[in-house]
């Protein structure tokens, strides 16, 4: 167990850490204080191979109405329940089909989540009153070492205030949670930086509702007729999953989302820049490493556009490598909020592969601030309409 690092704060919330490379037996012995924790019905911040989640047991309905509380978050949003082995989800789900059976067998551990019948063992509490369940597998060995020691099913959205980015490491779970909740495990940086995908396995054809760490062309590779949502089919009453609906991802300044052909995402996100920085404004760019190359030469040299010290660039990861840029993306916004920037401009990507997780990110983000250059290619699987 460790004191809270300097800048760490509030001593109501227990901080310990954990190294996440040592051995599972070692990994639930230095997890039992958690595990009494999440047992006792108290919530307990730990990280997952996508981002740090807040666990409260999910078989108990106060402690999950303490991470509602803790969160802010809205009754009408439902929980992912968390597992550490497939003999638990029979108390979950009261029935699997060969699909969701074909898809954990392919996919867990790991960041995938279905939707299916609930047990009745789960409280309407974690389901937001439905009759479905979204429940997975984390892969962190942080995260299966908690649920293994602790005997119950964790419930576990995102560890941080309703509606901000997700957090990716200890440190943003701190910031938005220290007092809020009973304790934080620090077992390193979350390695994807986006959520679970989320597939809805009650209809026909199965229906991914949330993109996530694992993408549409592997799930197609199991299931070939699987799609995704792209409007407002499933809207009506509670959402089946998180991320439907309700402000997410959003970080304190707003953003506005720049899509289309590269070089004019640049071009226009260089005015717009040079306008803020005109208008006396703090402006941040949540841009990749290529377009942080191309701008920080412009940001240099642009002399009368206004002083370079109120451009700030969080540079997120390669345009050739979508998984650097989604495992960049919350911290990125994290950022230029400690900067306090005025606003953002972000850049877009292409929305195959791990491009869907992203930009379904993006657009959740910016809250329909969406700037359209020339040119969209690559973004055809992206519909505003999912985000209202």
């Amino acid at each position: 167990m460790s004191d809270a690092p300097e800048k760490r704060g509030k001593p109501t919330t227990v901080l310990i850490v954990v190294d996440p490379s040592g051995s599972a037996e070692r990994l639930e012995a230095e997890l039992g204080e958690a595990a009494r924790v999440l047992r006792d019905g108290g919530t307990v911040a730990f990280p997952t191979e996508t981002v740090y989640g807040l666990g409260g047991n999910a078989l108990d309905r106060r402690a999950v109405a303490r991470i509602f509380a803790a969160k802010g978050r809205p009754q009408d949003n439902p929980l992912i329940v968390h597992i550490a082995d497939m003999g638990a989800l029979g108390s979950i789900a009261s029935s699997v089909s060969p699909g969701a059976r074909a898809l954990a067998d392919r996919f867990w551990p790991g960041p995938l989540t279905l939707i299916l019948p609930k047990s009745d063992a789960i409280p309407d509490e974690v389901t937001a009153g439905l009759d479905s369940v979204a429940v997975r597998m984390p892969s962190h060995p942080v995260a299966a070492a908690l649920i293994r020691a602790a005997g119950v099913p964790v419930a576990a959205p995102s560890a941080n205030i309703s509606g901000r980015p997700s957090p990716t490491s200890a440190e943003h779970v701190w910031h938005d949670m220290a007092g809020r909740i009973d304790m934080l495990v620090d077992g390193g940086s979350a390695d994807i930086g986006v959520e679970s995908t989320v597939i809805d396995m009650t209809c026909s054809p199965p229906m991914i509702l949330r993109p996530g760490g694992i993408t549409l062309e592997e799930i197609r590779e199991v299931i070939p007729e699987t799609v995704v949502l792209t409007g407002g089919e499933g809207l009506d009453g509670p959402a089946k999953s998180p991320g439907l609906r309700h402000r997410h991802y959003s970080p304190e300044a707003q953003m506005w989302l720049v899509i289309g052909e590269w070089d004019a995402q640049v071009d226009e996100i260089k005015s717009r820049a040079a306008a803020g920085v005109r208008l006396g404004r703090r402006v941040g760019l949540l841009v990749s490493t290529e377009t942080a190359a191309k701008l920080c030469t412009w940001i240099r040299d642009c002399g009368g556009e206004g002083p370079a010290g109120e451009i700030i660039v969080a540079e997120i990861g390669s345009r050739n490598d979508a998984s650097q840029v989604a495992s960049g993306l919350f911290d990125g916004m994290r950022r230029l909020d400690a900067a306090e920037v005025d606003m953002m401009l972000a850049e877009s990507y292409d929305a195959r592969g791990m491009g869907l997780a992203i930009m379904n990110r993006l657009m959740r983000a910016a809250g329909g601030r969406i700037i359209r250059v020339q040119g969209e290619a690559g973004n055809d699987l992206i519909s505003e309409k999912s985000i209202e």
